[in-house]
């Protein structure tokens, strides 16, 4: 159990890594800015949902 709990927590600050204002920045001044900082925040956040599933369900076969 605490193993999970030091994988969610990385998880935590793996997502606030992601929706950082910094990396925000540098996929909103791509060339087709709309574009990449919408796949961006989609496929950043679906990776987030996607690990904390894995992480759950991971969890239950121990």
């Amino acid at each position: 159990m605490p193993r999970l709990k030091e994988r969610l927590v990385a998880l935590i600050v793996l997502a606030a890594l992601l929706f950082s204002p910094p990396l925000l920045l540098i996929a909103d001044h791509a060339p087709t800015a709309p574009a990449w900082l919408v796949a961006y925040l989609f496929l950043a956040w679906a990776a987030v949902i996607a690990l904390m599933a894995w992480l759950m369900e991971h969890h239950h076969e121990e």
